[in-house]
């Protein structure tokens, strides 16, 4: 762990988010964070537990003469989405992440940072051990799962909180101020195929498209960058049409919250079309490049000879998959009317597994309309279903519907404005929140979401500004000391 991340201003917030970042937490697998985290309160002698599905809860009374302000929940996820380079030897499940300075920002070598959302929980630490910080009484929930479902969001119960006000640190611009979010729904198509053995005659190339940027397929997905299965797919489609190409394997992207960076497929042509298959593939190379020039710079697409495998995919079968992956809307699908410039909704193409006869498509489609979310759900569904898949929708979270006239949205206008001279942006995001779930639970909390400029989340080039976090730190402070007396005080 780099001691000169350790030796940065503040302080205080920089340690816990190195001490953070030397326990593996990723999603759905948070046992180590989780004992991390309840110890951390209980050496503090801080009331602390964890509820029946993982998230923990540690409270703090107020300091001296802010007793009378309302409670506020301080509230980050404690897991992290875990991608890495091809070239790069890490286990996330054993090693801490390892991190580096970069002019006036924080990185990671060949992984993801965790800054989403390391950063708050570091934050919300700093505050629960500070000795001389000004605030009203605090508890801080750590939740669990945000990445891959929010689980632990929609785990804990009514009844449980005791914040009338929430400040969700999970934002990424630290100009905004986040007042809505989009919900989410996965859409899970499968199919079972046989395979086919290759008869002689035949050769074998392995396809590799790799160096797209990826990121947040929420917060990135309007940039109009590269998805590596949609570009596979493309190539897969055009040379089944003029080479008769057979697929043995594709494996491309992996969460389905991240735009995919990379895919790999292995297919087999007759040996006799292998010279004008080589310089077609070439042209249509050149061809996708030459469109994504200007935001996908390093993107690479190989072709190597391989050894020719035994099988392949059944030719009826393979048409169905790469015309439906075809037909599936990937990025922006309509932009909201009454936000400007806010995506409204959008579609992930995530994950394309195709091996040892089975076809498996992870999609993640977002809106902060629901029903707009389920429509093009059903878009989907009704295009996979079409080419034979059987469709499954899981995960679904609601949206956070934003509050213009919000209480603690005044606060936070007012202390930017005093702070740093300009006005913040008030916005809603097209990421998925955990407000909207939490407040199914907690219908009369009123919340709110801002956060230090972290870029290039749930990818390798995740990175926070440090100037960006001494920022975010004193607005935070001086909100705490702003919060609103209790009403019948």
């Amino acid at each position: 762990m780099s001691i000169e991340v350790r030796n940065l201003e503040p302080q205080t917030v920089w340690n816990k988010f190195a001490d953070l970042n030397a326990v593996p937490r990723p999603s759905k697998k948070e046992e180590r964070v989780i004992q991390f985290m309840m110890d951390f309160g209980k050496e503090l002698h801080l009331e602390t537990f964890k509820d029946e599905v993982g998230n923990v809860i540690i409270r703090k009374p107020a300091t001296s003469g802010m007793g009378n302000r309302k409670w506020v929940t301080l509230q980050s996820h404690l897991d992290m989405v875990h991608q890495k380079n091809n070239d790069t030897v890490f286990d996330f499940d054993i090693q801490g992440i390892e991190m580096y300075i970069d002019g006036d920002w924080v990185k990671a070598k060949g992984t993801t940072l965790g800054a989403d959302n390391g950063m708050g929980v570091a934050a919300i630490m700093a505050l629960l051990e500070s000795s001389d910080i000004v605030h009203p009484p605090i508890e801080a929930l750590f939740t669990i799962d945000e990445e891959t479902g929010m689980t632990g969001a929609m785990g804990l119960q009514g009844g449980v909180l005791k914040g009338e006000i929430l400040l969700n640190l999970d934002t990424e611009e630290d100009d905004e101020i986040d007042i809505g979010c989009a919900g989410g729904i996965d859409v899970t198509a499968e199919k079972n195929y046989k395979e086919k053995e290759v008869s002689t005659g035949h050769v074998a190339y392995s396809i590799t498209v790799k160096g797209l940027n990826g990121g947040h397929s929420g917060m990135d997905i309007h940039k109009g960058l590269g998805n590596a299965n949609k570009i596979m797919n493309r190539i897969l489609h055009y040379n089944m049409a003029k080479y008769h190409i057979q697929v043995a394997h594709i494996d491309g992207g992996s969460l389905r919250n991240a735009i995919p960076r990379e895919s790999t497929s292995v297919i087999v042509i007759d040996e006799f079309q292998k010279l004008k298959f080589e310089e077609n593939f070439e042209l249509l190379t050149t061809v996708i490049k030459n469109e994504l020039r200007v935001t996908e710079q390093n993107l690479e697409i190989n072709l190597i000879s391989t050894e020719t495998p035994t099988k392949v995919m059944d030719g009826l079968v393979q048409e169905e998959l790469l015309k439906g992956l075809y037909a599936a809307h990937n990025g922006v699908y309509a932009m909201s009317a009454s936000i400007p410039d806010l995506v409204e909704t959008s579609n992930n193409v995530a994950r394309v597994l195709v091996k040892d006869g089975k076809i498996k498509i992870g999609c993640l489609t977002r809106s902060s309309v629901n029903s707009a979310k389920m429509d093009l759900a059903e878009t989907l569904r009704a295009t996979f279903e079409l080419a034979g898949f059987v469709v499954t929708f899981g995960g679904s979270y609601p949206g956070w519907n934003p509050n213009p006239d919000s209480e603690i949205l005044k606060v936070l206008k007012s202390r930017y404005e005093s702070l740093f001279n300009e006005k913040p942006r008030v916005v809603a995001c097209h990421a998925g929140l955990e407000c909207g779930i939490l407040g199914e639970n907690y219908p009369d909390m009123d919340m709110i979401s801002f956060g230090p400029t972290i870029h290039g989340a749930h990818s390798p080039d995740e990175r926070v500004q440090i100037s960006s976090v001494q920022k975010f730190w004193k607005y935070l402070l001086a909100i705490l000391e702003d919060i609103p007396e209790i009403s019948n005080a």
